[in-house]
């Protein structure tokens, strides 16, 4: 039997007695939730080089499509900084018609993962990889954004690090001081409504209800405003991309081949792993901030359909989203119904303000990624870094580095591997053997040397057989006895190692009695064969504990000559 696991959206036991009150609450929520949403929609789609209503489909249909099937109350989905870097990559190399292709293929990625309850491996990501490409794709973000907030005329930007680089310090003197004035001003704003009006507190009359409005709303529609009246010459979303269209995209299918199908396997993985890991991390800490349990599985499977349906309408890849899914837990949601009707109020601003949005300055959207960006970058880590051991440090930096200047699949794959190369080394480090003396067991004296008992501990893994070989370079001349109760777990190459121990044991004629086999090690010894090896001369070869072994081996043991036994009893 297959584990798969069952398809059963949190909306369905949400619905559970909800009455007007829990559809008031849910309501206010979604509206301000759009509202927050509407300017990073644009932001993420024209920074990854898209049109900006691509960003905004993706925040309506993706959005809505993860809070009804979603595994978590309150998450809410849609375009995300995270993919900037991933998405402008693939249309700079493939175009968008293959980022069609790779979104919806990460999609089937996505439901297989939830659907074959892999929703739980994703913690097992180290904390250092995670923290290191997740300030790399910060830094990446802010980068890509210089262009806009100093309002560089540059045709084209480049895909890759030193590319960006050399196009920002090459165009440099086609500096705008127009746009660098509305940038400043605007992230200015933005800092301020947020960190600096809710201190203002009782000074200010409704300080309370005015802060409940984000920052980038209000920077969005100043600055608009400024631009607009003053007539500023700063370019904006109706300048470059001709507004935005006020009705939802058909239904298209791009050109399809397998000529470039194959080059889009490494960044589907990544959309899919990225989106995995952005969605579940999100979703735990809306759990801890309203003390619930999500799903990760069904949030997976919810986050392959709407990854999958969402790019035949004109979007980009979606993922769970922390500021949206926090402004909703703190604006009183509690079901996932606060999360449709977030996409539907979106909609609704598509339909009716779409030619109001082609007067939104670019340089206002750049001020508020690159206020998103410092938010996203676990910034205080680097400063803890010297609290850590250095494969920890190793592995953030280097994962940092390789997300800044070459890309973010190279990042995660070194990253994962550098981590478990750490993990491989420290396991086996903790893995060790000592040998039983008269002082643990008294009746090992009356064997006059005859008889070795060791005590393994820990993991006997591939990382871990040089503990079997050097006891099998050492044997005594009679009876080795093995006890394992310590070991918690033995793979297929500490069971051949074994298997080898009980070979050489038999060509020197020593006899090998092992105790305290348990749980998984037992398991493995039965699968293997290597049970029924220990104990083809004699059943009593394997023993419940060691002191039965010990017994066992004194027992099996043939008289001493009389020089012996004198020996033997002067080292007693």
């Amino acid at each position: 039997m297959l584990p798969i696991a069952p398809f059963r959206p949190r909306l369905i036991d949400a619905l559970k007695g909800y009455d007007s009150a829990h559809f008031a609450k849910d309501f206010a929520a979604g509206l301000t939730v759009a509202v927050v949403a509407l300017p990073l929609a644009m932001a993420f789609a024209i920074a990854s080089g898209l049109k900006p209503e691509a960003g905004l489909f993706t925040a309506i249909i993706a959005g809505f499509l993860i809070s009804a099937l979603g595994g978590s109350r309150v998450q809410i989905g849609g375009p995300a900084g995270a993919f900037i870097v991933i998405v402008y990559g693939i249309v700079e190399r493939y175009g968008v018609g293959n980022l069609i292709i790779a979104t919806a293929l990460s999609g089937v990625l996505l439901f297989l993962m939830g659907l074959f309850k892999l929703g739980t491996l994703v913690r097992f990501i180290p904390i250092s990889v995670i923290i290191g490409f997740t300030n790399g794709i910060a830094v990446l973000i802010a980068l890509s954004q210089v262009k806009d907030f100093l309002g560089l005329s540059i045709p084209k930007m480049p895909g890759d690090f030193f590319g960006i680089l050399g196009a920002l310090w090459g165009h440099l003197h086609t500096l705008n001081p127009w746009a660098l004035g509305v940038a400043l001003v605007s992230l200015a704003v933005i800092i301020g409504w947020q960190r600096w009006l809710p201190a203002l507190g009782p000074k200010v009359q409704f300080s309370g209800k005015l802060g409940s409005v984000p920052g980038s709303i209000v920077a969005l529609v100043l600055a608009t405003l400024v631009v607009g009246v003053f007539k500023l010459p700063v370019e904006t979303i109706g300048s470059k991309f001709g507004g935005i269209p006020a009705a939802l995209p058909a239904f298209t299918l791009p050109n399809f081949s397998w000529e470039s199908a194959r080059f889009l396997l490494m960044p589907t993985i990544t959309l899919a792993l990225l989106g995995a890991i952005e969605s579940l991390l999100c979703a735990r800490v809306a759990d801890g901030m309203i003390g619930d349990r999500h799903d990760p599985n069904q949030e997976l499977m919810a986050q392959g359909v709407a990854n999958f349906v969402t790019p035949f309408f004109g979007g980009m890849p979606a993922t769970g989203t922390i500021a949206r899914t926090v402004t909703n837990i703190k604006s009183g949601a509690s079901t996932p119904v606060a999360g449709m009707v977030h996409a539907l109020a979106l909609l609704v601003v598509i339909l009716v303000a779409a030619p109001l949005a082609g007067s939104i300055p670019l340089a206002c959207l750049a001020a508020i990624l690159m206020f998103v960006a410092w938010n996203m970058g676990e910034w205080r880590e680097f400063a803890r870094l010297k609290s850590y051991r250095l494969p920890y440090r190793v592995t953030l930096l280097a994962v940092f580095f390789l997300t800044v200047v070459f890309d973010l699949t190279v990042a995660v794959e070194f990253g994962i591997f550098a981590a478990c190369i750490t993990f491989i080394y420290r396991i086996s480090s903790l893995s060790r053997s000592e040998r039983l003396t008269a002082a643990d067991h008294p009746a090992l004296a009356a064997a006059g040397g005859r008889v070795q008992a060791w005590r393994l501990y820990g993991a006997l893994f591939f990382g871990a057989t040089k503990l079997v070989e050097e006891i099998e370079d050492h044997l005594p001349p009679h009876t080795l006895v093995l006890d394992l109760k310590n070991v918690i777990y033995v793979d297929s190459t500490g069971a051949e190692a074994l298997e080898n121990l009980v070979h050489t044991c038999r060509q020197q004629g020593v006899r090998l009695i092992v105790s305290g086999l348990m749980n998984q090690p037992l398991d493995i010894a039965r699968r293997t064969g290597l049970l029924t090896q220990l104990t083809q001369n004699s059943a009593d070869d394997v023993q419940p504990d060691v002191a039965h072994a010990i017994d066992a081996a004194l027992a099996g043991l043939p008289a001493a000559p009389e020089g012996d036994e004198q020996m033997a009893y002067s080292g007693a």
